[in-house]
């Protein structure tokens, strides 16, 4: 989504966006060593990284929408993002429905 990853650059964030690169479509279990090996945020829409939230992590947003576009996806993110201050991702999972969200952090 071009839109959240030039909203998140321009607000100075170092995003890697993996569509479109050889990357693209990189299964669950490769994603996550990588997102954990570069020090990342993670943003997906697959509910399946939950599993991840009691373990070590740089921090996880999951959008979870019952009709869910570029727009909508965009919005929830920014809110997300809004939530939590930089320096408190570390461990932290945010889940954004429609219209809650909810916070989970690892136990360290």
């Amino acid at each position: 989504m071009k839109i959240l990853v030039d909203a998140l650059r321009n607000l100075g964030h170092d995003v890697l966006d993996i569509r479109g690169t050889t990357d693209e479509g990189m299964p669950d279990p490769d994603l996550w060593p990588k997102c954990q090996q570069e020090c990342r945020l993670l943003i997906t829409t697959d509910k399946g990284f939950a599993k991840h939230r009691n373990e070590s992590h740089f921090g996880m947003i999951i959008v979870r929408l019952k009709q869910p576009n570029r727009i909508k996806i965009h919005q929830r993110v920014m809110q997300a993002m809004n939530l939590i201050a930089e320096d408190d991702w570390e461990g932290t999972l945010v889940v954004m429905r429609d219209t809650v969200q909810a916070v989970w952090k690892a136990k360290q």
